[in-house]
C-alpha cells in the first residue's frame, strides 16, 4: 500500500447546539493515527453524512423539525484542497432526518426522517446538486412500546450490496422495510419488494444495518433492546437467524445502542452503546454461518458514542463521542479484533457521524 493510500479524508457531522458550526473535514493518517484539520462548512445540525463513491460530493441532512423542517444539502468536495462548497439545499419532507445515503452511481440520494417516519429519494443532477425530481414514501403503524413507538421512526436507509434493493430500518414499527430499487429510473426508483418487510423482535427498535463482505449476512443493531440480530440476505429477502446482547454480561444500566459495522476482512463486528455503557462491543464472526460471539468491549473514554467508523486498511476504529466533544482513535488488533487506545484525540463539538474517504 502506498503512502497516499494510508491517508483518508475524515468527514465529521455534528450537532450545532453547542460549540460546533457544522461539518468538519480532517486528513487522517493511518500510518500513525494522527489527524489534521482541513476545512469546515457552516450548516445546521448535520447529524449524518454520505460521501459519493467518486469522492467528489458530500450529502448531509439537517436534523431539524417542527417550525424548521428537516433538509438535505449537497456539497462539492475538492480532493486537492480538502474544501467543501455548498451546491444547494432541498427539503427532506419531514422532521428530524437522521440518515442519508447515495447510490453507487450517484444517481439518487435517499434520506430518512426519524420524527415523521418517512423518507425521500432525490435524483442528482450531473453537477452533484439535488434536482427537483423526488419520491417520498411514508410508513404507518406503531410498535409495542407506545412511549417510543407511537408511530413510525425511520432510522436508516441502506442499499443492498447488489444495489437492487433498499433496506429501511424503522424503529417505531420494529421492521426492516424492503424496497426494490432501480437506479436508472428517471423518476420513482423505489417500490415495495415482493417481501415488503422483515419483522424484528417486538420492542427491539431497529436502528442501523451492516452487511458482511460476502453480501449474504446482515447485522442489525437494535437501539431499544441493545441487541445485535443476525439475518440472511438473498435476492431482496431477509430471514432472521439469531440475536446476541451487545452489552457485557450482567449489565443493568439503560440501553441505547447506536451504530454497527463489520470489519473489512469480515472477521469482526463492532457496535456502539450509549448511556451507562459508553463502549464499543466487539464480536467475532463465525466464517461458516455468520454467527456472532461476544469477545468483550472497549470503553470509549468519553460519553454517548454515536456513529463510528473503521479505517479500510484495518488498523483503526474512530468513534464520535457526542457529549465529550471528541473523536477517539483506537488501534485494532488484526488477529483478535480487540481495541487499544492510541491517545490520539480529535477535538470537535458534538460529533455524531464519521465518514472516511481515501486520499488518492
Amino acid at each position: 500500500m502506498t503512502a497516499s493510500a494510508q491517508e483518508y479524508f475524515l468527514f465529521t457531522g455534528t450537532y450545532t447546539t453547542g460549540s460546533s458550526e457544522g461539518i468538519y473535514v480532517f486528513r487522517f493518517n493511518a500510518a500513525d493515527g494522527s489527524a489534521t484539520p482541513l476545512d469546515s462548512a457552516r450548516i445546521s445540525q448535520p447529524s449524518y453524512l454520505a460521501v459519493s463513491h467518486d469522492g467528489n460530493f458530500v450529502y448531509a441532512v439537517s436534523e431539524t423539525g417542527g417550525n424548521t423542517p428537516g433538509s438535505i444539502s449537497a456539497f462539492s468536495f475538492d480532493k486537492q484542497s480538502g474544501k467543501l462548497t455548498l451546491l444547494n439545499t432541498r427539503t427532506s419532507f419531514g422532521d428530524y432526518p437522521c440518515y442519508i445515503t447515495v447510490s453507487p452511481n450517484r444517481k439518487w440520494v435517499i434520506a430518512g426522517n426519524y420524527g415523521s417516519g418517512n423518507f425521500v429519494a432525490y435524483a442528482i443532477n450531473s453537477d452533484g446538486s439535488l434536482s427537483d425530481n423526488y419520491q417520498e414514501i411514508r410508513h404507518a403503524g406503531s410498535g409495542k412500546d407506545r412511549s417510543r413507538q407511537e408511530g413510525p421512526h425511520v432510522h436508516s436507509t441502506v442499499f443492498t450490496p447488489d444495489n437492487k434493493f433498499l433496506l429501511v430500518s424503522d424503529l417505531g414499527l420494529d421492521r426492516i422495510m424492503i424496497y426494490s430499487f432501480d437506479e436508472s429510473a428517471k423518476e420513482k426508483p423505489l417500490k415495495a419488494a415482493k417481501q415488503s418487510f422483515a419483522e424484528a423482535v417486538p420492542g427491539s427498535g431497529p436502528r442501523h444495518l451492516s452487511f458482511h463482505p460476502n453480501g449474504r449476512w446482515l447485522y442489525l443493531i437494535e437501539e431499544m433492546s441493545g441487541n445485535v440480530s443476525s439475518w440472511q440476505y438473498k435476492n431482496g429477502t431477509l430471514k432472521r437467524t439469531n440475536s446476541i446482547d451487545a452489552h457485557a454480561p450482567g449489565y443493568k444500566g439503560d440501553r441505547g445502542s447506536a451504530d454497527i459495522h463489520v470489519s473489512a476482512d469480515g472477521r469482526f463486528l463492532y457496535a456502539s452503546n450509549r448511556y451507562a455503557a459508553n463502549d464499543i462491543a466487539i464480536f467475532s464472526i463465525d466464517q461458516k454461518n455468520g454467527n456472532l460471539k461476544y469477545e468483550g468491549s472497549q470503553d470509549v473514554i468519553g460519553k454517548k458514542p454515536r456513529n463510528f467508523t473503521l479505517s479500510p486498511e484495518g488498523k483503526y476504529l474512530l468513534v464520535a463521542n457526542q457529549e465529550t466533544d471528541d473523536i477517539r482513535i483506537f488501534r485494532k488488533n488484526p488477529e483478535t479484533g480487540k481495541l487499544a487506545n492510541t491517545e490520539n484525540i480529535i477535538h470537535v463539538g458534538n460529533p455524531v457521524c464519521l465518514q472516511l474517504y481515501p486520499v488518492r
